[in-house]
């Protein structure tokens, strides 16, 4: 019998069982189905492909995309403590303050507006560049300037700038726009994982237990009140028993899949599948959204690739001072921009790469290149998650609906075009001899669609499968606190809650979702929204590395930023104008293709 369990210890389930096991009267399991994170790779920044299609990856597959040339695409997850965070590129983005106001206001999640997600942000975070109105220092999550800058990165921004685009050295100051180095999710040369970051320093708890190899199968619900799981666990059927709550933070394909094996889901859909419906929730699994991303990629003969540059000797290098091309989250540099005037925020993301993008990186590279990945991130087509078997241990059915909206092609286009203009300016010129991909042959727009279609693959950021809304959403599956719709005790807590995609990288979002539902699970006040524009907006006196106690209660206030650890324990082209809102509760889904 625990108070809290949490399924899935990615980068919301790391959060929440520091956060919550912070109290040491309450007792938390964390069940995770992958294995520790105890691989070097893992740790090495540049070698973060290496983890793909390995024991640490889930390894899914979307299913044929219509739109997509009929390919399946291939979608890696992180399976082991930490998640996704644990081989991610480490890129810190929270999204765009526009995407956070269209929670509150368009989907009706109030309480997750810009200014009220801030306070989490900033308490999370502890930058390298020390506390300001954006930022926060002292809190679990290492964020950092980048140690390596390639050259080919470089080039990139100088060669942006001199095509008209800003320089940016913040995505997550008071504007996106413009071009820059990424800030990355790292400590002293090392990955800074949501488990390095969290779950570590709070593992000797007595209060908290954390099992690994553990795949939770069901959860146990009886008259309408989630009450434990079902989990195996090398080889053994196991249950555990929630006195509080239960909370799913599988991501945006497992959360959904657990809720449905669980009887809570599409009446129809689950009782095609034989299974006994709990509760009627048509919105589990739908509302998928996705970043897509295309590559534009040129030979750089005269540049060495960031790939030769990581053999033994930089191994070693990394090892004695972690330091060197190891330390290069790959996607060093890049920026946001707008794919036609007129938009309330960018719709585009670039991500450079000093390297050829092959086969979503399986393929070792063969020759000096350099790659602009061309993403987008006002995504307008959505998909959906289904079952495939009763057996949780097959993979449901992806159905992202790549480019099923129109629009979603004409902008990518325009990103495609955007890009190709950069190498005509002096410092890509000097360093790129020819286009690789698409190629210098494909110039028409109907050359580009197709290219687009043939190319485009994940930018690994899937959400929005059991999305919030408020009261009058009829098809969302949570309400604004994270509850699932017609059963008590049950919360998800992850990306999946997000109505829509927040444009730019999920991770920093999906933590700041977890630090937020910390306090609501333990019936803490949120802490107070703040606006970081608003000049009176400033960090306390007291500064944001303070270091606070951990409460002894469930409704103690904690700090507003450092992460509480008590004593160690003795046990273990242009385009039309695109449409900018998304209701889960008015979005069709398409059947599976």
């Amino acid at each position: 019998m625990y108070d809290y369990i949490i399924v899935g210890a990615g980068s919301a389930g790391c959060v929440l069982a520091a956060r919550l096991s912070a109290d040491p009267s309450v007792s938390v399991l964390l069940l995770e189905a992958g294995p520790a994170d105890d691989a070097v790779e893992i740790h090495a920044p540049a070698a973060l492909n290496r983890l793909f299609q390995t024991e640490y990856d889930w390894n899914y597959t979307t299913v044929p995309q219509h739109r997509a040339a009929g390919r399946s695409i291939y979608w890696p997850r992180g399976k082991v403590l930490g998640g996704s965070s644990s081989m991610n590129a480490m890129i810190y983005i929270r999204g765009s303050r526009h995407d956070f106001a269209s929670w509150r206001d368009d989907h009706g999640c109030a309480g997750w507006g810009y200014e009220d997600l801030m306070p989490y942000f900033r308490r999370a975070e502890d930058n390298s560049r020390g506390p300001s109105a954006y930022h926060g220092a002292g809190g679990p999550l290492s964020v950092t300037d980048p140690r390596y800058k390639s050259a080919a990165c470089e080039a990139f921004i100088e060669s942006a700038i001199e095509q008209g685009a800003g320089a940016n050295d913040d995505f997550n100051g008071p504007r996106q726009d413009g071009v820059g180095w990424y800030q990355l999710t790292q400590r002293g040369g090392r990955r800074c994982s949501a488990a390095t970051a969290y779950l570590h320093p709070a593992m000797s708890r007595p209060n908290l237990t954390v099992l690994t190899d553990a795949l939770v199968t069901k959860v146990i619900i009886e008259g309408g009140q989630a009450t434990g799981v079902s989990y195996q666990r090398r080889g053994q059927a196991e249950t555990a028993q929630a006195d509080a709550e239960v909370i799913l933070s599988g991501g945006a394909i497992n959360s959904p899949q657990l809720l449905m094996l669980s009887g809570v889901g599409p009446a129809a859909h689950l009782i095609e599948m034989g299974i006994d419906v709990l509760a009627d929730s048509p919105g589990v699994g739908g509302n998928l959204a996705d970043h897509p991303v295309v590559p534009v990629i040129w030979s750089t003969p005269r540049l060495r690739g960031l790939w030769e540059k990581s053999g033994n000797s930089s191994a070693l290098r990394w090892q004695l001072t972690h330091r060197g091309p190891l330390t290069s989250n790959v996607a060093e540099s890049g920026g946001f921009a707008h794919s036609t005037p007129g938009l309330p925020a960018p719709d585009l993301q670039l991500h450079v790469l000093p390297a050829p993008y092959q086969n979503q990186g399986l393929a070792d590279p063969t020759q000096r290149a350099m790659t602009i990945l061309v993403g987008l991130v006002d995504v307008a087509s959505r998909g959906r998650i289904r079952l495939r078997s009763t057996d949780p241990r097959h993979r449901p059915a992806i159905d992202p609906g790549y480019l099923s909206d129109p629009g979603d092609a004409r902008a990518l286009a325009a990103g495609l075009k955007m890009a190709r203009e950069f190498v005509t300016a002096k410092s890509m010129a000097a360093i790129c001899k020819s286009e690789l991909s698409p190629g210098a042959h494909i110039r028409s727009d109907a050359e580009l669609l197709h290219y687009i279609r043939t190319s485009v693959v994940t930018l690994y950021h899937p959400a929005g499968t059991c999305a919030m809304g408020g009261d009058s959403r009829w098809h969302t599956v949570l309400d604004p606190e994270l509850r699932v719709r017609g059963i008590s005790g049950l919360r998800v807590v992850d990306a999946s809650a997000m109505p829509s995609l927040p444009r730019g990288n999920t991770n920093a979002a999906a933590i700041a979702i977890a630090e937020r539902a910390a306090d609501l699970i333990a019936g803490r006040a949120p802490l107070a929204a703040v606006d970081p524009a608003d000049p009176a907006d400033a960090p306390t006196s007291a500064g944001a590395g303070a270091s606070p106690t951990s409460p002894t209660s469930a409704s103690a206030p904690t700090s507003d930023h450092a992460l509480p650890v008590p004593p160690r324990a003795t046990v273990q082209p242009p385009v039309q104008q695109r449409h900018q809102r998304h209701d889960p509760a008015h979005v069709p889904v398409a059947p599976a293709e």
